[in-house]
């Protein structure tokens, strides 16, 4: 991480509709330059103090322009900032070069990555420069894949204390949830098919739960792709769109925490589904969210989600997780998930070092009592 830097944070897509959200959170709860020194940046200086004014965001809140297109730009506004926030996806479109520069600069980055396939490449381009550097990349920092990641996280920090050791069989289920998807995961998932049609030889890295975990390979995984009674749960659950990035992103947090949970850990996603209803419309069908586009103010602050992860012992032990967050996933409660992520790393995880991390492996408890405490997010272990 840069220590000499003139910002703490920069907002790198703030005019887009979930970086908006991210400024304004960081607005409403910190000001400017008080606790926080952020700043906003986008493609054009005139939208973006047009957003600063919307929001509410103090007037002299600092602009910063740059553009995934000019490298130089990018290299400019890194040096900047000890940490750089970017909703600009995907990020196998527009990353690539930010990624770089931060890891040149030794800057801290973090997204909203759900493109395990992008990913995995930006880990083989950049852990061992990112270590040189000391820049802490993190992906993943929205509801792909922090409630579910620090899910598994706390469940296997509160087995331990209760059973001296980690459960290996954990379900991870979505009990409840109200609120859609970003335009930015559909064109996420769009621009991923896109990548497989031209490069068929990638669909074995996307369908790998170790996908993420280079050099490690665990037991068989569940496949998670049918309607099925779950007895632990007492309900019928069936396939969750999101499984194939957070399974991922708990394999490689068990790998970067030295397998904290256990080499033969073996955990699914699966939602709670009415076997009687008509079944959702596909994540990008037609009628959806586009990139900048979302659910209106009201439809954020009703949203919610509940999640349950259940961990099972070999000798019958038990533990139960609640994690469950007071906005809608995909905006409300992910704007400001990487908000106080981005702050959690720069100033409380100081001793993590630079690589490639997720959330979890990088903050661990530091990162689930910010959320507590100014996010609206709840982890909790059910009787």
């Amino acid at each position: 991480m840069r220590q000499d830097a003139e910002f703490d944070i920069i907002v790198y897509g703030a005019t887009g509709f979930t970086g908006r959200l991210v400024a304004e959170h960081l607005a409403k709860r910190y000001g400017v330059g008080a606790e926080v020194k952020w700043a906003m940046a986008g493609r054009s200086a005139d939208k973006l103090a047009a957003v600063r004014d919307e929001i509410g965001a103090p007037a002299d809140t600092p602009l910063v322009t740059a553009d995934a297109d000019d490298k130089a730009s990018l290299k400019a506004m890194v040096e900047r900032t000890k940490a750089v926030i970017t909703t600009v996806g995907p990020y196998q479109l527009y990353g690539n070069d930010l990624v770089a520069a931060c890891v040149e600069a030794g800057t801290d980055y973090l997204d909203l990555c759900g493109e395990p396939v992008w990913m995995r490449h930006m880990i083989d381009a950049h852990e061992a420069k990112a270590k040189e550097t000391g820049a802490r990349i993190v992906f993943s920092c929205g509801f792909d894949s922090i409630p579910f990641e620090l899910g598994v996280f706390y469940l296997a920090r509160e087995a331990k204390a209760k059973f001296g050791h980690a459960l290996p069989r954990v379900k991870g289920r979505v009990r409840k949830m109200k609120g859609g998807f970003s335009g930015g995961t559909a064109a996420s998932l769009k621009a991923t098919m896109a990548a497989l049609s031209k490069d068929p030889s990638l669909f074995a890295l996307m369908v790998d739960p170790f996908a993420l975990t280079p050099g490690f390979k665990g037991p068989e995984q569940p496949r998670g792709d049918k309607v099925e009674e779950d007895k632990d749960l007492g309900a019928t659950v069936g396939p969750f769109v999101m499984a194939a990035i957070n399974t991922r992103n708990v394999h490689r947090s068990n790998l970067l925490t030295g397998h904290a949970y256990g080499e033969g850990l073996v955990y699914d996603e699966m939602v709670v589904v009415d076997p009687n209803a008509p079944p959702a419309p596909a994540l990008g069908a037609e009628g959806g969210p586009k990139p900048g586009e979302g659910p209106s103010k009201e439809e954020r602050e009703t949203g919610f989600f509940d999640l349950l992860f259940i961990g099972l012992g070999e000798g019958g032990e038990q533990m139960r997780v609640a994690v469950t967050g007071d906005k809608d996933p995909g905006y409300g409660c992910t704007s400001k998930m990487i908000g106080e992520a981005a702050i959690c790393l720069i100033t409380e995880a100081l001793d993590t070092p630079g690589g490639v991390w997720t959330p979890g492996a990088a903050m661990g408890m530091k990162l689930v009592e910010r959320l507590r405490a100014n996010a609206g997010m709840t982890f909790e272990v059910e009787a």
